[in-house]
C-alpha cells in the first residue's frame, strides 16, 4: 500500500499531463530523438544509457516528491521516501532497458529500409533519386567551407549494349550491367559516389577532384571494362564503355553537372565510342556551356 503523499503526486501528475495538450508532440519528439540516440548504441552502452536513465528518473521522482510533500510530516516523509525508491527502480529500470531495445531495434530496421530505398537491386549501386540527393547533399556541405567547392561528376554509358540484349537475352544482358558496376566501384575511392542513372547509364562523383585526377579515373573505369572476360554462352562478347564528364571549381547542383556532362557523354559517342571526353568548369553560365566540336 503506497503511502498516502505517493497517492496525491500521482493523481497530481496524471491531472497534470491530462491538462497539458503540447505533451503527445513532446513525447512524440523525445522518442525520435531518443531512437537517433539509441540506434547508435552497442549493448554496452545500451546497458550504461538504462543506468543513467534510472537513476535520473530516480533523482526528478525524490526531488519532486519532496516538494510534493512538504507539507506532511517527518516521520510519514522518512517512511514514504524509501517506499517511492525502490517502486521507481522496479518499475523504471526494466521498461528503460526494454524501451532501449525496441528502439535500437526500430533504428537498425529504418536503417536498413532506407538502405534498400536508395540501393538499385541489380547493380547495388545507388538508383538515381538517391544518387542526385547524394551529390547535392555533398557539394552543399562542400559549399559551406572556407575552401574553393571542387569535384568532378562522370557519365558512364555501356557501348552497343541493346546487341547484348537482343543477342542473348536480358538475363545476361543484366549480367553484364553487374560486371561494369563491379568494375566502375573498383576504381573509385571510399567517399566517392557510384550510381545507376537508369538503363546501361552510370555515374560517379567525385568530391575535391581535379580535373587530372577525374581523366585518371575515367580512363582506369574505362580501360578495366574493355578488359573484362565477359562470355555469354560461351562466345566471347567485349564490353566497353564511352565516358562524358565534367569537373568544377564553382557551386553547382546535380542538374547543371549532369547537363554538362550528358553533353560531353554524346560527344564521345559520335566520337566513335570507348573512349572519354571530360571538360573544366570554372565560372558555370547557362548561356555559355562548353563548345561541342
Amino acid at each position: 500500500m503506497p503511502p498516502i503523499f505517493l497517492t496525491r503526486s500521482l493523481r497530481a501528475a496524471a491531472s497534470f499531463f491530462s491538462r497539458d495538450e503540447g505533451v503527445a508532440s513532446m513525447a512524440d519528439a523525445f522518442r525520435r530523438h531518443l531512437s537517433m540516440i539509441v540506434s547508435r548504441l552497442g549493448q554496452s552502452s545500451l546497458l550504461r544509457w538504462t543506468m543513467a536513465g534510472t537513476i535520473w528518473c530516480l533523482f526528478i521522482s525524490l526531488s519532486y516528491q519532496a516538494v510534493a510533500a512538504a507539507g506532511i510530516g517527518g516521520e510519514e516523509l522518512r517512511s514514504g521516501l524509501p517506499v517511492a525508491a525502490v517502486l521507481l527502480l522496479v518499475l523504471a529500470g526494466p521498461i528503460l532497458l526494454f524501451l532501449g531495445y525496441k528502439l535500437r531495434e526500430l533504428a537498425l530496421a529504418n536503417q536498413k529500409l532506407g538502405l534498400v530505398a536508395s540501393t538499385d537491386s541489380l547493380t547495388a549501386c545507388l538508383n538515381r533519386g538517391a544518387f542526385s540527393t547524394r551529390v547535392d547533399e555533398s557539394l552543399a556541405d562542400a559549399g559551406r567551407g572556407t575552401k574553393r567547392i571542387k569535384g568532378a561528376l562522370l557519365v558512364i554509358d555501356a557501348d552497343h549494349f541493346k546487341s547484348i540484349n537482343d543477342s542473348y537475352g536480358h538475363d545476361l544482358g543484366d549480367e553484364a550491367l553487374r560486371v561494369i558496376a563491379a568494375a566502375i566501384r573498383g576504381q573509385v575511392r571510399k567517399d566517392d559516389l557510384v550510381g545507376r542513372l537508369g538503363g546501361e547509364e552510370f555515374g560517379v562523383f567525385l568530391p575535391g577532384a581535379s580535373q587530372e585526377n577525374a581523366v585518371g579515373v575515367a580512363e582506369r573505369i574505362r580501360r578495366s571494362i574493355s578488359e573484362l572476360s565477359f562470355r555469354p554462352m560461351g562466345k566471347p562478347h567485349r564490353l566497353t564503355v564511352s565516358v562524358g564528364g565534367v569537373s568544377f571549381e564553382d557551386q553547382l547542383g546535380f542538374v547543371e553537372l549532369f547537363r554538362i556532362a550528358d553533353r560531353r557523354l554524346y560527344q564521345a559517342k559520335n566520337s566513335g565510342r570507348n573512349r572519354i571526353e571530360l571538360t573544366h568548369i570554372q565560372a558555370y553560365d547557362m548561356n555559355d556551356l562548353p563548345a561541342l566540336h
